[in-house]
């Protein structure tokens, strides 16, 4: 069977609007393509005019494939992406049309700095800021309906060189890690290795709505999230939906998604329902951890394009809806040598194991001395609502290893290193096949767990770009792995061994040093919590608190030495982050609000006179008939309760919500958590008590059971 001419297979699409390695060979002379992979592998700087004619093949590819602008794509500390499209076409010194793309415009840009976050260390009139091109992410297509733009990844810097993104600390981050990889592997006589990667695959959650019933709610519209709503009486109980068969509505749109994806190089590995009604994910392909964080930020942009076109509703809140399971974004992160071994893939080979158990004890060293830089890279609003609850690791981290794992690390002294035999599992049905099952089951409710040959981080939001948690993660793995290096030089020395006879004793002693974070069982219980704040792992207990997190001083301190952040620069990423969870929660306040006034009271004003007018008919009857109306009275008595006492919190909201102007980002946050939020949702009980009890047509918003349906 031929395959249709307008849906071509991905293997004729893919990769079909990236400037790639692959393009660059064949655009590009010989002597320019090996300067671009010297740069791109951080051994010497691109010059001036090799840059010229990499822009020049760079615009007649783009130009050749529908391209009519070109911007530096950049990731401001807001989370999303941004672009400032600039036209090819310009004029000859005739007045005549000519395309123009040089060295300098692929190089570096100086988009508007001045409405970006940068925590106010910058006046209004300070508007310079440079965008300088991340040779390392290959420069894409984005395709519009007239034409399309060719996007430049970038770094976005402020005029005296500090970070206004999230991809330089990134860069940095990952930088310390891969070098320092690099030296432990020469240490244990690596030789033939060149280089090392962080490599990184994210699993997006997402939920879809129909959009147009979506957009009838404001909290959905402006929030991304429903703030007020009772439970449906068939919510996600029955456990129905979790990798069910995939509506055709949603499957439409995933395929729709895949493809867009596909021409910009990204790999969707997986794709199935989640546990929630509406809920979905999608998990790409591991990639250089650089590209990986990239990759995630064009899939969330592709995936909201796509949705208006198919008259869906995208979010990606942490928690849209009460009583149902949230989204996250599993981060799962590891290191691969240059011949292609994954660094954290154990192994029967007791030198290959030796290496697997000292990056292994990197990690755990890194995460138990710096897991409250994990908990500041996921402290955000949306995570506010999300973690902790049980579907969702907790807000403390710990370090899941699995049981056969564990059993090695007690083992150390013993001569036997290797893991045991993955023997097959025989399933005792003849028509089905055995199994190899893995060496230990899965921990859902751990932050921080190793899965086979990686570390997955299961904290991080859905909205989330992962680049913070990334250079975190990847900066503590890079403390770690020094850590090791030193252990592994002491005992070497002293013992007069060679470094990987001696790493044994290095990992022996980390996991000792380590120890307090790791834990094999439910973390969602009270027992843990107890337990966890004896191993000095409760540090903070409000997002507030997990923000200012980021400037202990160890933390300031050791990501000050490997160069990811500066401690000015680290002082404005805190600012920043604080002052965005404080006005995400201050525009919900003003959206329950203003719903409140201009529908749930009116609903309930509706239900009362309508009830009222009804009961009016009944007015002469005799006393033990009368008897009988009784609860009809108390209804209509208990709508005015309803409505005299939302009235009374709306009053309370609007005169907390007044206070906030003139508090500075961290008081505002306090004041938000402590006195807001529980205004919040004593507002939300009393109105979804109220739904519970009005009629379907008076009721102003979309309630739950409808939202929660992708039929037509």
């Amino acid at each position: 069977m031929t395959e249709r001419k307008d849906y071509p297979s991905v293997r004729e699409i893919f990769g079909s609007l990236v400037f790639d390695k692959k393009v660059m060979k064949e655009k590009l002379n010989p002597d320019v393509y090996a300067q671009v992979i010297e740069a791109i592998e951080g051994r010497q700087k691109l010059d001036a005019a090799a840059a010229d004619i990499v822009a020049g093949a760079m615009k007649d590819w783009a130009i050749a494939n529908g391209a009519t602008h070109w911007a530096h794509w950049f990731q401001p500390q807001t989370e999303l992406t941004a672009e400032k499209h600039q036209a090819f076409i310009s004029k000859d010194d005739d007045g005549s049309p000519i395309e123009l793309f040089r060295g300098k415009n692929l190089v570096q840009g100086e988009p508007d700095a001045s409405s970006f976050p940068s925590a106010g260390n910058r006046s209004t009139f300070e508007a310079r800021g440079y965008s300088a091109w991340d040779i390392s992410s290959p420069a894409f297509i984005v395709k519009s309906p007239k034409g399309g733009t060719l996007c430049i990844p970038s770094v976005f810097l402020s005029y005296d060189g500090s970070p206004l993104d999230l991809k330089t600390p990134l860069l940095r981050a990952v930088d310390a890690v891969e070098s320092r990889a690099l030296k432990l592997l020469k240490l244990f006589g690596q030789r033939g290795i060149k280089s090392v990667k962080l490599t990184v695959g994210a699993e997006q959650e997402y939920f879809l709505l129909d959009r147009p019933r979506a957009q009838l709610r404001p909290d959905v519209r402006f929030c991304g999230r429903t703030l007020i709503g009772a439970k449906p009486a068939k919510d996600q109980k029955l456990d129905h939906h979790y990798l069910g068969a995939i509506p055709q509505r949603v499957l439409s749109y995933m395929e729709d998604v895949e493809r867009d994806l596909a021409r910009l190089g990204i790999s969707v590995l997986a794709r199935h329902n989640e546990v929630a009604r509406c809920q979905f994910e999608f998990a790409h392909l591991f990639a250089e951890a650089n590209i990986a964080c990239d990759q995630n930020q064009i899939l969330m942009e592709v995936m909201r394009k796509l949705s208006r076109k198919h008259e869906l509703r995208l979010l990606f809140h942490e928690k849209p809806f009460a009583g149902m399971n949230g989204s996250g974004k599993h981060t799962n992160i590891s290191l691969m040598d240059s011949e292609g071994r994954n660094l954290l893939k154990p192994s029967n080979n007791h030198r290959r194991n030796i290496i697997f158990l000292t990056f292994l004890a990197a990690v755990i060293l890194g995460v138990s001395k710096f897991h409250s830089l994990l908990q500041a890279a996921i402290a955000t609003s949306g995570n506010l609502f999300r973690l902790g609850g049980h579907e969702a690791p907790p807000s403390i981290i710990s370090v899941y290893l699995g049981s056969a794992l564990t059993d090695l690390l007690h083992r150390l002294d013993a001569a036997d290193i290797s893991m045991p035999e993955k023997g097959l599992m025989d399933l005792g049905i003849a028509k089905l096949p055995a199994i190899i099952p893995y060496d230990s089951d899965r921990n859902r409710t751990s932050p921080v767990a190793f899965t086979g040959d990686k570390f997955e981080f299961r904290a991080p939001g859905a909205s989330q770009s992962i680049a913070l948690p990334v250079t975190m993660f990847a900066s503590l793995w890079a403390w770690g792995i020094d850590e090791m290096t030193r252990k592994i030089e002491k005992f070497a020395n002293a013992s007069k061994r060679e470094p990987i006879d001696a790493a044994l004793e290095a990992v022996k002693e980390a996991v000792k040093e380590g120890g307090n974070i790791l834990f094999e069982g439910d973390a969602y219980t009270p027992e843990w919590h107890a337990e966890a704040k004896k191993r000095g792992l409760i540090e903070a207990n409000t997002i507030p608190e997990k923000i200012e997190l980021l400037l202990k001083p160890e933390n300031k301190k050791m990501l000050e030495e490997l160069g990811v952040y500066k401690s000015h620069e680290l002082d404005n990423l805190r600012e920043i982050r604080m002052e965005s969870f404080a006005t995400g929660l201050e525009v919900e306040a003003a959206v329950l609000y203003d719903m409140l006034w201009e529908g749930v009271l009116p609903a309930i004003s509706k239900q009362l006179v309508l009830e009222r007018n009804s009961l009016s008919s009944f007015d002469n009857l005799d006393n033990d008939l009368a008897e009988e109306f009784k609860p009809w009275r108390d209804y209509i008595n208990g709508l005015g309760k309803a409505k005299a006492g939302l009235i009374k919190d709306a009053n309370n909201l609007f005169e907390l919500k007044n206070k906030l102007g003139d508090m500075d980002a961290r008081t505002r946050s306090d004041f938000l958590i402590n006195d807001i939020i529980p205004l919040m949702d004593s507002i939300r009980a009393k109105s979804d008590a109220a739904e519970l009890i009005i009629a379907a047509d008076i009721w102003p918003y979309p309630i739950y059971r409808n939202l929660l349906s992708l039929s037509a």
